[in-house]
């Protein structure tokens, strides 16, 4: 009965932990929020106050002034800002996102239409970067110090720093134009032919990815050094466990923090390459209607296109900043801590 007395008396401390988890998820959450209210404030006021006149693009030169003030008011321009703003957002939490200024056509349609190309690339891209930036920071650890850790360390310091355009264009000399092994450009969707589908993702994604692979090598391979030095480290290899559980079991769950908010912190630069990778493989995206609507001024596409990108963006890091919950026993203390 003795022996279990601390066991008994720590179980309302584990249990308090688990129950104050949620409040933490949830603050995290609240802050997501207001980031998004923020974002898209700033996305609508500076759309409002580009100068562009829907009216007199679409009318012509030949517009009267009666005209344009009809189709000002057709289009909800002749409103207050903030009257605006409210009815754009609240029509968006619906799903309507308005219609575009030239071809009529429901702003949330196109995204539908383009969103499948950005997500297809952007997930393999991050899958590519999990697994090459994983395995490089994982062998880099094991044999710090020596030859493998310093050329992971060098490779990582070149890719770091090469744009994402300089290795699309490399890959379509090689791939494309002098092997002929993979099409330079277009697209096929997974749903129709997963095959063809890789054919046309694999090289957009990789050259997105090695960045975002090399930043999770570096991290992971800092972080796995100093976990793999740990006391608690010291101790399971002493009682025996095998290394690759040691390491696999113990080691790598406490140190994937830092990997994990580089995976987060890749998801924008990911989003941001696509609109010179779509360019260069000719990918009918988000990032190209972006850039599309942006040469014509039809300014609801590019305000559709930014929201979405930003809710994208904030639900990937309220998932990066859950994982870390759960993995990092550390990370849930600390936030108990604070309440």
């Amino acid at each position: 009965m003795t022996a279990l007395a601390p066991r008994i008396a720590r179980t309302p401390g584990k249990a308090l932990r688990a129950a104050r988890l949620p409040r933490s998820l949830g603050r995290v959450l609240a802050t997501a929020g207001t980031v998004f209210l923020l974002s898209s404030a700033l996305t609508f006021g500076l759309g409002a106050l580009s100068g562009a006149n829907p009216a007199a693009a679409v009318l012509g030169e030949t517009a009267t002034p009666a005209d344009i003030a009809r189709m000002n008011h057709q289009f909800g321009l002749d409103r207050p800002l903030w009257e605006q703003y409210v009815s754009w957002l609240g029509h968006a939490f619906t799903g309507d996102l308005g219609r575009s200024w030239f071809t009529t056509v429901p702003v949330a349609e196109s995204i539908r239409q383009a969103i499948p190309v950005d997500l297809s690339i952007a997930g393999l891209a991050l899958l590519i970067a999990v697994v090459l930036g994983g395995a490089a920071g994982v062998a880099a650890a094991l044999r710090a110090g020596g030859r493998l850790d310093r050329a992971v360390t060098a490779l990582c310091a070149v890719l770091g720093t090469l744009p994402g355009f300089v290795v699309a264009i490399a890959l379509v000399t090689v791939f494309s134009l002098k092997l002929g092994w993979l099409p330079s450009g277009g697209y096929v969707p997974l749903d129709m032919d997963p095959a063809q589908w890789l054919r046309y993702t694999v090289m957009p994604a990789f050259a997105l990815s090695l960045e975002a692979a090399a930043a999770i090598a570096r991290q992971l391979r800092t972080s796995l050094v100093g976990t793999l030095r740990e006391n608690y480290v010291t101790g399971a290899v002493m009682r025996g466990l095998p290394a690759r559980r040691v390491v696999f079991g113990h080691a790598l769950r406490n140190a994937a923090g830092p990997a994990l908010t580089a995976l987060g912190m890749s998801v924008p630069m990911l989003l941001g390459g696509a609109v010179v990778t779509q360019q260069i493989f000719a990918l009918p995206g988000l990032a190209q209607l972006t850039l599309q609507s942006a040469e014509q001024h039809d300014i609801p596409v590019i305000q559709g296109t930014l929201l979405v990108t930003i809710a994208v963006v904030l639900i990937v890091n309220v998932a990066i900043n859950a994982a870390l919950l759960a993995l990092n026993p550390a990370a849930r203390r600390r936030e108990v801590t604070r309440r």
